[in-house]
């Protein structure tokens, strides 16, 4: 009966934390959206780099301003990436304490709450540069001739 009650432990704990893999799965997506777009920035950068040194002189003004937008863009996702990078981990940590809380005589609401709070507030934050990012990309894109 023992060997029972080992077993529906462990599911419990299984089940306790299954329920930050959805969050954990929402972040990976959100982490591909944002390398995409870092990886866009970066291939275009390196477009108007090869321009730059075949640029006329009157066309090098804008293809720098248009290099510094890009520049200020990478910042601003490699912030979002690595806050969101952050989130992931701190919510890895919330499942391992989860399941090994269910071995251990030891109070873990404390710290699975804080480490809960602190991946929500680093969430948050990575989605306001992200925010940030999407706002300077639209904010100089230009449709049609130039």
């Amino acid at each position: 009966m023992r060997e029972l009650y080992d077993i529906s432990d462990i599911a419990n704990a299984v089940h306790l934390a299954v329920a930050p893999v959805f969050l954990l799965t929402g972040i990976g997506g959100l982490l591909g959206v944002m390398t995409n777009r870092l990886g866009r920035v970066i291939d275009r950068a390196r477009h108007l780099e090869v321009r730059l040194e075949q640029a006329a002189p009157e066309d090098v003004p804008g293809i720098t301003e248009h290099l510094g937008i890009l520049s200020r863009r990478a910042k601003f996702i490699n912030l979002a990436i690595t806050c969101c990078t952050m989130t992931a981990l701190l919510i890895c940590t919330v499942i391992a304490v989860l399941f090994s809380g269910s071995f251990v005589s030891f109070d873990i609401t404390i710290p699975v709450a804080l480490l809960f709070i602190m991946a929500m507030l680093l969430l948050v934050i990575g989605l306001l540069w992200f925010l940030r990012e999407v706002f300077l990309a639209t904010a100089n894109l230009r449709i049609g001739p130039r």
